[in-house]
């Protein structure tokens, strides 16, 4: 089958004598631009850009603000208040954010020049996230509750003892054993810029989570457009329940009845992310509809509250919604905003609302902005038809992110600049995109990263990069861990295939790894590195393969059914035998899931069978090992399984071990460890 290539160049083309290499420590000067905020008059946007410091081993955020039309950013916080979760308040007259200057994270109101900063909140044991009424009346907060005990005080005369006393799956997740307690949502009044009176705590005495944990904030809650009702999401599930299912539901707080109302009863996968339409006689959410499975088809739902009418936006868009946005004019029709992953890339698309005697319906989805990049999010001010603001976060493989304006026929122009000092003396590579032909007679979108100064009479060592998820695009992300133009910067083509079980190529490609880890989409990557290995430049002698997570997992299983195509493995946090992953990991709906079942089911799932622990007899190639102890997705012990075995075997084996890192690698000086030794092993082996 003829091979069909697209090349493009994402960046701009410089002499290489006059640019610098892009090293580990030079991605931690990269300033990371985040959350931008229009203001309501469309006038303004508020931004957040981290800074860390290397040295020191942290990082700082910082609000910035600038004009709608470009200009000299304008740094609204110092380094001492590290600021973040900024927002306008509703009527545009304060910048709102949280901090942990006062010991504890509270909320701060300031003024865009800086000046009259003023704490807010006063909560014992601080809060996790808000967001204001429209009307200026009331704040929502979030704020952890003790509900259960301990050990200690369930038993008086044993004040010293840490045990736990068990009796339900979720003790622990993600990185954190259950401290005993439950974030729970709060309403406070809130009167000439003070939060006056006691709050109340809408889900009193209940042992349940909202936001969702560990990861949810304010965007799994919304108020109504007149300040009377509060949208939340939440899973009211504990315990061993919890562990195993995706159920959570958007709820309705009425405010002046005290009654809450389950929005969304009827359907049992993942709903969360309310808002409230701008008229107030609707609300959206994002919802997936099978449950216990976490990467399903992301749907975007709107529910009409007099008709009490549900509309799927997306039924005919089989791609998945990330975040989205109504339009802030309250007329008849609105339209929704949203960022989408289709085809490895993130750009924003649109839905018109149409009103009809019969009800309302949507338009045909419309994409807004158009090219091979990630828009990771994105703020509007819409107050009419003809005022129009949008600002996208965007990033590509070659650009960390910066903000871009969006008009409403997707024309963009970027406004920020924040690391084009930096950017502009780097040395990028070329990527290509291209679209390789797999062993089911299917096409596959693959990216090509090539070294700077690319020669293609040269042999060069070469990457197979394997995606984590493992339902996880591989778009064109700006990594500062997997980064593939620092790979290709230490002088190694990148091959980074969008294998099956990726979502953004429609449902089927993306459900087709379930119950099959070890099967097709094991096929691809091999469709993947040997396409591209026919080409000359490729050192078909030093070839190498890593990933994390399933990455990991997909190394592990390749180490031992790679029939001699690989000369070197790396392994990070890797789930290597899944009868002792599946006993020891806590989100089970995930295991269930995707394994479609314990290791004791009956029938027995073939995953099993594909556990890479039972291929370790064919290892034949050096491998690195890297494994974090707050890791509670994959433990730890994965890890050391794996390098015992490897040692074992006689295998050339390194185990790299972080005490103080999860699932991710997250601290400044830890990160830029982890690269050099990932490209020591490589360097030995490959060069």
């Amino acid at each position: 089958m003829k091979r069909i290539i697209y090349i493009f160049l994402l960046s701009g083309i410089a002499t290489f004598a006059q640019q610098e290499k892009l090293t580990p420590e030079l991605l931690w000067k990269l300033g990371r631009v985040n959350n931008p905020q229009v203001s309501p008059d469309t006038k303004t946007v508020m931004y957040e850009v981290k800074n860390y410091d290397l040295a020191a081993n942290k990082g700082t955020n910082h609000i910035l603000t600038l004009s709608a039309g470009g200009g000299t950013p304008f740094s609204v916080t110092d380094d001492a208040t590290n600021a973040f979760d900024s927002k306008w308040r509703p009527d545009g007259k304060k910048i709102t954010f949280l901090s942990s200057s006062s010991g504890e994270v509270q909320l701060y109101e300031i003024n865009a020049d800086g000046t009259g900063k003023l704490q807010i909140t006063f909560v014992k044991g601080g809060i996790g996230s808000y967001k204001y009424a429209p009307n200026l009346s009331m704040i929502a907060y979030s704020a952890s509750v003790k509900l259960d005990r301990t050990a200690a005080e369930m038993y008086a005369d044993l004040p010293q003892v840490q045990a736990r006393i068990i009796d339900g799956l979720f003790y622990r997740h993600w990185d954190a054993w259950n401290d005993y307690s439950y974030s729970h949502m709060f309403i406070a009044p809130y009167i000439d810029g003070k939060s006056a009176g006691d709050a109340t705590d809408i889900m009193k005495d209940e042992k349940y989570d909202a936001p969702l944990q560990p990861f949810g904030g304010d965007e799994q809650y919304n108020w109504s457009p007149d300040g009377k009702m509060l949208a939340y999401t939440s899973k009211k599930l504990n315990g061993t329940p919890e562990a195993v299912s995706t159920n959570s539901d958007i709820y309705i707080y009425h405010i002046d009845t005290k009654y809450t109302q389950n929005l969304t009863e009827q359907n049992t996968g993942y709903d969360q992310n309310p808002q409230f339409g701008p008229d107030g006689k609707k609300i959206a959410w994002l919802s997936m509809k099978r449950i216990g499975y976490e990467s399903d088809k992301n749907r975007l739902m709107v529910y009409y509250f007099a008709d009490k009418k549900t509309i799927d936006v997306t039924e005919k868009f089989d791609y998945p919604v990330d975040e989205f946005q109504w339009s802030q004019y309250t007329g008849n029709e609105a339209t929704l905003y949203f960022i989408a992953q289709v085809k490895a890339t993130k750009n924003i698309y649109s839905s018109e609302e149409r009103v009809k005697k019969s009800g309302a319906i949507y338009k045909e989805i419309e994409e807004v902005t158009k090219g091979d990049h990630d828009y990771i999010a994105f703020s509007a001010s819409t107050p009419d038809k003809k005022n129009f603001l949008m600002v996208g976060a965007k990033q590509t493989m070659s650009m960390p992110t910066e903000l871009f304006t969006v008009n409403p026929k997707g024309q963009e122009n970027q406004l920020t600049f924040t690391n084009k000092a930096m950017t502009d003396n780097i040395t990028w590579g070329r990527v290509e995109k291209r679209m390789i032909p797999t062993t089911d007679g299917k096409q596959m979108l693959t990216w090509v990263i090539y070294p700077p100064g690319f020669n293609p009479q040269r042999r060069y060592p070469t990457l197979l990069y394997c995606q984590g998820g493992p339902q996880s695009m591989v778009s064109q992300f700006f990594s500062y861990r997997w980064n593939f133009q620092l790979m290709a910067n230490n002088g190694y083509i990148v091959v980074a295939p969008n294998r099956r079980g990726l979502p953004g190529f429609g449902s089927e490609w993306n459900d087709e790894i379930i119950g099959d880890y070890g099967g097709q989409c094991m096929r691809d990557y091999l469709s993947a590195i040997d396409e591209v290995s026919k080409d000359n430049y490729v050192a078909k002698d030093k070839r190498g393969a890593v990933g994390a997570s399933f990455g990991g997992y997909s190394v592990y299983w390749l180490a031992g059914n790679h029939q001699k195509r690989f000369k070197a493995f790396v392994a990070h946090c890797g789930m290597f035998n899944l009868e002792s992953w599946y006993g020891s990991t806590e989100e089970m709906w995930f295991a269930n899931n995707d394994f479609k079942g314990s290791y004791w089911s009956v029938p027995h799932p073939k995953n099993y069978d594909q556990s890479p622990h039972k291929f370790v007899q064919n290892w034949d190639a050096p491998i690195l090992v890297i494994h974090n102890e707050k890791d509670f997705r994959i433990p730890v012990t994965q890890g050391m399984e794996a390098y015992t075995a490897a040692q074992l075997k006689g295998i050339q084996s390194r185990f790299l071990y972080f005490p103080d890192e999860n699932h991710f690698v997250t601290k400044p000086q830890n990160s830029v460890l982890w690269q050099r030794v990932f490209f020591e092993w490589l360097d030995n082996w490959l060069k």
